[in-house]
């Protein structure tokens, strides 16, 4: 370095753009992180609430091998692509179970050598002079060793008593991690009967009495096109904590299902039917990198719900997404025309679609469309406010469990839920909505019982999915031409 006198200032680029706060479709995403290169190794099975992407970085580690790092995926498309914030993610690769072992010889150059390999635990890093040497060399006496911007270890050797400066080549060993370990159980994980410690999806609990925010959207990038995993991501988005309900995203395999047609039939024989699901098919890529549709969904939720109140009444439907190309799993490009799209959508799976303004997101429907008629269960956007609406009614009318069943109690609960109810009504969020404490349905021997009911009606808007204009000639305007 050259010589240096005075104060100097240096800038870095803006890695993401600022954050828009949007909680009704909280993220709380299932995978596989590279903890190696994380500054803490406390994050494994353990819910991180994350409002940047430098701090996710920082407690999780990055890569952009989203194939076996799926986390990663979900940081850079929420975080990047998207700007919103914040994002749960649970870990659920073992840096002490999901690991393989490897030794090789290195070449120095320059005092320096790589090893080509990631993953590499540094805490589980030996360095010898020989492969036959007695004694390992001593890091940060002998050595040092750091991650470069691949997450592959640099050697760099500090000449002295252990290694000269003239050492040539060098013997390491060590553990890495091993994403292909991580299986479906892992990701579904369980309550262990004698700690009470749960893993993998049953963390969802955790993260409201961790942290006071509920669920809005369920994901598993990479694994949810795996029918044990989707069955435990609808089961646990219908019945959180009890009392609360969020939204599935899924996806369609799409090595399986390689064209628009085996889709449904997909769907269909492996049970992607929930009315809190939303089923996407195929991938998408932005660049060099490739995304789940149910990734980018996630985001395009959280950024349409953000702008619009946090209220989750706004179909993502043609709305962008942050791609140029919709591919398969081997990455064959995939160009659907609007009617096959429109058949993608009437089978219930959300697509991508590049017809007008870009590629947007195409399909408003849930998984349960079309087995299912019910409003309140095809239309994503109706299915997420029903679950907004009834989880901010637990959340406030908490306060009043226990206290005395008197008219004070009643009018107060029912006076303070028109109001709000009115109140999405007047913005659009609701076309109408009401609360009634109905005699017939508060029976005395259940008063007596201490279990009060309250009727609940309400309507959202639909969205506009068709929207006709009927066009006619009309011959009574050649009159005109006499005027």
């Amino acid at each position: 370095m050259s010589y240096r006198h005075g104060v100097y200032v240096s800038e870095v680029p803006t890695s993401v753009i600022s954050p828009i706060e949007a909680t009704a479709g909280l993220q709380v995403v299932v995978g596989t992180a590279p903890i190696n290169l994380a500054k803490t190794d406390e994050y494994f099975s353990k819910p991180l609430l994350a409002y940047s992407l430098t701090e996710a970085v920082e407690a999780l580690g990055y890569s952009d091998d989203f194939e076996n790092y799926t986390l990663c995926e979900a940081m850079d498309s929420s975080f990047r692509l998207f700007g919103v914030a914040p994002v749960v993610f649970i870990n659920v690769l073992d840096p002490e179970t999901h690991n393989t072992t490897g030794e090789k010889e290195i070449n120095l150059v320059n005092q320096k050598a790589t090893i080509d390999e990631q993953g590499i635990l540094l805490d589980k890093l030996t360095v010898k002079l020989t492969n036959d040497a007695a004694e390992a060399l001593v890091k940060n006496t002998d050595y040092l060793a750091t991650f470069d911007n691949d997450g592959k270890v640099v050697i760099a050797i500090i000449p002295g008593d252990g290694v000269t400066a003239e050492q040539e080549k060098l013997y390491v060993s060590y553990t890495k991690l091993d994403p292909s370990k991580v299986d479906n159980d892992d990701i579904i994980g369980g309550v262990d009967v004698d700690t009470g410690e749960a893993t993998g999806l049953e963390l969802i609990n955790n993260v409201f009495p961790k942290f006071g925010l509920i669920p809005g959207q369920i994901l598993a990038p990479g694994f949810s096109t795996e029918p044990t995993v989707e069955a435990v991501m609808k089961a646990k988005a219908g019945n959180i904590n009890t009392y609360f309900k969020a939204a599935a995203l899924t996806d369609v395999d799409s090595s399986t299902a390689d064209t628009y047609s085996k889709v449904a039939e997909w769907k269909n024989q492996n049970n992607y039917t929930g009315a809190n699901e939303a089923v996407c098919w195929p991938k998408v890529a932005l660049g060099d990198k490739v995304y789940h549709i149910s990734t980018q969904l996630a985001g395009l939720n959280a950024r349409t719900d953000a702008e619009n109140g946090d209220i989750p009444y706004v179909s993502p439907s043609n709305k962008n997404l942050q791609m140029n190309r919709a591919v398969l799993e081997d990455g064959t490009e995939v160009n659907l025309g609007p009617d096959q799209a429109a058949y993608l959508n009437g089978q219930g799976i959300v697509t991508a679609l590049n017809f007008s303004g870009g590629w947007k997101a195409w399909g408003n429907r849930t998984g349960a469309y079309p087995g299912t008629s019910d409003v309140k269960d095809t239309f994503i956007p109706v299915r997420r406010m029903h679950n907004w609406i009834a989880n901010t009614i637990v959340l406030t009318t908490w306060q009043k469990v226990d206290g005395p069943i008197n008219k004070r109690l009643i009018e107060t609960i029912v006076d303070s839920l028109n109001i709000w109810l009115n109140g999405l009504t007047s913005t659009g969020a609701l076309v109408g909505g009401k609360v009634e404490f109905r005699k017939e349905e508060n029976p005395t021997t259940d008063l007596l019982d201490g279990t009060v009911r309250f009727h609940v009606s309400l309507a959202e808007p639909t969205p506009a999915r068709e929207i006709e204009f009927l066009l006619e000639f009309d011959a009574t305007y050649y009159n005109r031409l006499f005027e």
